[in-house]
């Protein structure tokens, strides 16, 4: 089989966005699309501005966890100027996009386990990084990581085998890299053009969750909180009612779901 080659011409080829991804930079190796990104962001790109990585050696996840990466799977970075109010949407369009365009391309159903991992079957297949600069109440810039494994033969690495799946693994397809960069960036687009009305991102976002109704175990600062996730809030803040019956919101942090 003739496999695709990762370029930025191919993954611009038959792209009919306005804005995201009509200009895409292309490295062969990197060690983070996150870092390039920033520097592109700080030197002006324009929004919606792709970083794509062949393979990226040191990408790295939520919590300084890393991200592995190698050939044949998506690692990219997006460059956003978004307003401030939009801040939270951002998480939620980049997992609906990631779910989406699975689904589009393999028929497998894909969740989202709050707050960043995209989930098959119970196993992880993708996960966000979103990085935003500051300056008083005003954004600099935003920048969304994604990563999806794709080609990753999950059997190969002993410290995932029993956690993270690939799209190879989930389904009889192959040669997907190509297709699932564009579709998720033109499903990205149409989500972020539905900004500033959030409502129905939210919702659709929400849905998805797996999360909601589940028993976890939340990390977050110094809190360690047990409970059953009651609802989530709009500014996408997990709502937990731990076992005394109390109801704590969790803005960030880290979750485990736990059987009941």
């Amino acid at each position: 089989m003739l496999v695709k080659e990762l370029t930025a011409a191919a993954v611009t080829r038959g792209l009919k966005t306005r804005s995201i991804g009509r200009k895409v930079l292309y490295f062969n190796s990197l060690p983070s699309t996150m870092d390039i990104a920033r520097q592109e962001a700080l030197k002006g790109a324009i929004e919606g501005t792709v970083i794509v990585a062949g393979e990226q050696t040191g990408g790295r996840g939520r919590l300084k966890r890393s991200w592995l990466a190698p050939k044949g799977n998506v690692a990219l970075s997006i460059i956003l100027y978004p307003k401030i109010e939009s801040l939270p949407y951002l998480i939620m369009i980049a997992s609906l996009a990631v779910v989406k365009s699975i689904e589009s391309f393999t028929g497998v159903k894909a969740q989202i386990k709050w707050p960043n991992d995209i989930l098959i079957g119970g196993k992880k297949v993708g996960g966000i990084l979103i990085e935003n600069e500051l300056r008083g109440n005003k954004v600099t810039y935003s920048i969304v990581g994604i990563g999806i494994n794709v080609d990753l033969r999950v059997a190969d690495y002993a410290e995932i085998a029993t956690t993270a799946t690939s799209l190879k693994n989930e389904s009889d397809k192959d040669d997907l890299q190509i297709e699932i960069i564009r579709a998720l960036l033109t499903e990205f687009e149409r989500l972020y053009l539905k900004l500033p009305d959030g409502k129905a991102i939210y919702e659709g976002w929400r849905e998805r969750l797996v999360t909601l109704g589940k028993k976890v175990r939340a990390e977050s600062g110094s809190q360690d909180i047990e409970g059953e996730v009651e609802a989530v809030d709009e500014d996408g803040a997990l709502v937990i009612r731990e076992e005394d019956g109390k109801l704590t919101r969790v803005v960030a942090g880290d979750v485990t779901l736990r059987e009941k």
